[in-house]
């Protein structure tokens, strides 16, 4: 089996993850990430009023630590977002939203999310990633 025979069917673990660029970066769809630069960085922006707890370029995973907005003391909240594609695309976002209420001195009990809330986190990061897109389009 030749090497262009190998690229076409695969390999068992896909595709392979394309650290240096080369063909996928002239496709426009990265920097040198696992997945779609537009989206991680518009997930960055978008989740930059949070403390970062982790974040994996790779394998398109941020996780924000617990946060209380000022306005609400008593509740806090916490995301993770998972990039799942190299493709612009509203299905290439998952964004998970948890929340806890304080019952106590230092003591949290989970509480329901909103309804709205992943959905309203999931477009506001595709809003943004848009705008990257259109931005870094402009600037060529």
């Amino acid at each position: 089996m030749t090497r262009a025979d190998e690229k076409a069917q695969g390999t068992i673990f896909g595709d392979g993850l394309n650290i240096f660029g080369g063909e996928d970066s002239k496709k426009g769809t990265g920097s040198g990430i696992g997945v779609n630069s537009f989206l991680w960085r518009a997930t960055l922006d978008t989740l930059s009023f949070m403390p970062l707890n982790s974040a994996d370029p790779f394998g398109g995973v941020i996780i924000t630590d617990w946060y209380s907005p000022a306005e609400t003391p008593s509740e806090r909240f916490k995301l993770t977002a998972y990039i799942l594609g190299t493709a612009l695309r509203s299905d290439a976002i998952k964004v998970s939203v948890f929340r806890q209420v304080n019952v106590g001195t230092n003591q949290w009990q989970d509480a329901v999310v909103e309804p709205g809330t992943v959905t309203s986190m999931e477009d506001a990061i595709l809003t943004r990633a848009r705008q990257l897109r259109i931005d870094s389009a402009t600037a060529e």
